[in-house]
């Protein structure tokens, strides 16, 4: 397979924790030259029917996708999946359950919230959720800066809403083998999410990457609005040192809060085995007659 010219393979929508609707993250990317696309909401498939439609109004290739929250060494890691059946009993399954876990969450957050001086967070942060069963800290994040307490969404995390400070509350995600196993059940290819954001140590990041691979995981994502410039080409070295294919994508949220607009990621490092040339045939073509 030739690979696609440019491809964003990780991106938000309102189905989420983004701003924009699947149809308007379509033509963003095409207006930004991306021809291989994939929306990948947190833990949640419904957006896929209409970004899929949207891709092919726009004329963009398409792959479904997702990105699953998973629990490994007392960590938050992210999963993604791309070219998987969607209507897959067990990854559908799997994701409602972890949808089933967040409002639990979000409540004893807005409560941790309060006891800081910050009341009526849970009820802020439900006036930017789309699908209430995907509140998230994102919703969290955006309330606190509509009430003045922080500038931007940034800010929010580094002093809210994770771990030691105020508004973090734990919890419990899918295993790493949960996540794979939906994906590839699924005939999906797995991928490892912007690595270098977990600060693991040199040992946890080798286990992690052995463990992935070990359940069927294929691709780690390099080139992400995540990293840095340098980290690209360490994490394409590491992909060619455990035999993964990389992928890319910039993580788009929206235009008001993300770093990396969706479409304007650098080429990938030379040398580096696409995730594209393992999703040949899962590739939605725009180019195919859809009625």
């Amino acid at each position: 397979m030739q690979r696609p010219f440019h491809a964003d393979l990780h991106c938000h929508s309102t189905f989420s924790d983004g701003t924009l609707t699947p149809a308007a993250l379509a033509q963003r990317a095409q207006a930004n030259g991306v021809t291989l696309w994939a929306l990948t909401d947190h833990d949640e498939v419904e957006g896929l029917a209409e970004a899929q439609s949207a891709a092919y109004a726009c004329g963009l290739d398409f792959l479904t996708g997702v990105e699953i929250s998973v629990s490994f060494a007392d960590t938050t890691v992210h999963i993604v999946g791309l070219g998987f059946d969607a209507d897959n009993t067990a990854l559908q399954q799997g994701l409602h359950a972890l949808r089933n876990n967040r409002g639990p969450r979000a409540q004893e957050m807005g409560l941790q919230l309060a006891a800081a001086g910050i009341p009526n967070a849970y009820e802020g942060a439900l006036k930017y959720v789309g699908n209430p069963a995907l509140i998230s800290r994102t919703h969290f994040a955006r309330y606190l800066v509509e009430a003045g307490i922080c500038k931007d969404t940034y800010e929010v995390f580094k002093h809210f809403l994770v771990e030691g400070k105020p508004g973090y509350a734990p919890q419990r995600w899918a295993s790493l083998e949960e996540a794979v196993g939906w994906i590839t059940d699924a005939h999906g290819v797995a991928v490892i999410a912007h690595p270098a954001r977990y600060n693991f140590s040199h040992t946890e990041e080798y286990a992690f990457f052995s463990s992935f691979k070990s359940y069927g995981g294929q691709a780690i994502e390099a080139v992400t609005g995540s990293h840095a410039a340098h980290e690209f080409s360490r994490y394409a070295e590491l992909a060619k040192e455990f035999g993964f294919a990389i992928s890319r994508g910039s993580d788009f949220h929206s235009p008001q809060e993300s770093k990396i607009n969706l479409g304007a990621l650098p080429p990938d490092p030379a040398g580096a085995p696409g995730v594209g040339d393992l999703l040949a045939e899962r590739i939605h073509r725009a180019d195919i007659s859809h009625t």
